[in-house]
């Protein structure tokens, strides 16, 4: 639960903030250890419409985890306290409520005894991700806790620059393609029904593209707000039966892998995801198999998750990873799980999982940049030769007329 208060603290400065308890006598608790003395405490309230919000924890971006690791790793690594280094980054998000709650959370339970690994594991602010907390785990027991947060801070950083390169590219096709539906939906719904009473005092037979646009632009018209609400159900239905069915998403996320050139970006990205986390992990002390469940579990493709996940069950059986995943060599592509086996075969597994996400990272970029060479072209060709078959199919019977 979440209780807010307020009070003086140890410098004699008023303060008003939250803390996270189970009980209102350990919220007191609690403040009393931090010599805050609280004038008023209650239990935070939830509005009709944020109870549904709140209940759940905040997601935090990769980039502030990032911001966050590396900056705690390098008071780690100046010989600073990690609860002390902890103070001093939560003085830096004085403006985020939620994160200077999280912080200040975790301040609370390291005081109280506890390990950084079951502090972030206890405290149900921030919701982060399963590989983190698991390599905290086992770096803070080897006592490499600070060249852990350096690597989790690299990856992370890594992944939002990757995500913000894939949402720059796909901005301006995915923008021509709202604009080109939009044209063609204004043009078909209202501009060729009002030239179409132009043709009704004609007596001549109109050509097959006319009278085709005709009855188009009539079916938008007369239908456009059932085709507006279609799309719509489709999309929230769609959006439900993803989130809901695994057999359903599962069949989206193989036909994806299937789609030439965006499939072979997608399995690209994934396989580097994998590489990267795994390389991470096996080089922070995570016993494999583990690694291989954490790092299947970070990807977002349900089939290459299973291929990885279906492994690991055969890993702990004995089997070589190389090996287990023959049997996938239709999707995982034979040249990584050669060069899997040659890593094993010369125990240098993490060095070649690290060069093999560092070269599937460089080939996605290379597709991206020709997928959006062609892309783009390609949509102007569309909208242009649209709008233009619309206006001579138009035009067409008008220059009929005047020849005749």
């Amino acid at each position: 639960m979440i209780f807010k208060y307020k009070g003086i603290d140890a410098n004699g400065k008023k303060i008003s903030s939250k803390v996270e308890a189970f009980s209102l006598q350990e919220a007191k608790a609690k403040l009393k250890a931090k010599e805050i003395l609280y004038e008023k405490i209650s239990q935070e309230q939830k509005g009709l419409f944020d109870s549904w919000q709140l209940s759940r924890r905040k997601k935090i971006s990769p980039k502030n985890l990032s911001s966050l690791s590396r900056e705690l790793a390098t008071y780690l690594h100046s010989g600073i306290s990690i609860v002390s280094a902890l103070k001093v980054i939560q003085t830096h998000y004085e403006s985020d409520k939620k994160m200077h709650l999280f912080l200040s959370t975790l301040s609370t339970l390291l005081n109280e005894g506890k390990n950084f690994y079951t502090a972030l594991h206890e405290q149900s602010i921030i919701e982060l991700p399963l590989f983190y907390i698991e390599s905290i785990k086992i770096s803070e027991d080897g006592g490499i806790l600070g060249e852990v947060l350096i690597e989790l801070s690299r990856f992370l950083k890594e992944q939002d620059k990757l995500n913000k390169e894939i949402k720059g590219a796909f901005a301006y096709p995915s923008f021509m393609i709202v604009v080109a539906l939009f044209m063609i939906s204004f043009m078909l719904t209202f501009v060729v029904p009002q030239i179409t009473s132009i043709f009704k005092n004609m007596n001549q037979k109109l050509p097959a593209s006319t009278e085709f646009v005709i009855a188009t632009g009539a079916f938008f018209s007369n239908n456009f707000q059932f085709l507006l609400g279609g799309v719509f159900l489709v999309v929230v239905l769609f959006i439900f039966f993803k989130k809901r069915f695994y057999s359903f998403a599962y069949f989206i996320d193989r036909v994806l892998l299937k789609v030439p050139l965006f499939g072979h970006i997608v399995l690209k990205s994934e396989l580097a995801r994998f590489a990267y986390m795994a390389s991470l992990l096996t080089r922070s002390g995570v016993p494999f198999v583990h690694t291989i469940n954490l790092s299947a579990n970070i990807l977002n493709n349900r089939v290459i998750k299973k291929i990885f996940l279906d492994a690991s069950q055969e890993v702990v059986e004995g089997k070589l990873l190389s090996k287990t995943l023959y049997g996938s060599k239709n999707i995982i592509e034979v040249s990584m799980i050669q060069t899997i086996a040659l890593g094993e075969e010369t125990s240098q597994l993490e060095s070649v999982l690290h060069n093999i996400s560092e070269l599937y990272f460089e080939e996605n970029r290379d597709k991206i940049a020709l997928l959006l060479t062609l892309l783009e072209p390609s949509l102007m060709l569309f909208v242009g030769g649209t709008i233009g078959f619309i206006i001579s199919a138009m035009l067409l019977p008008i220059f009929s007329m005047s020849i005749h």
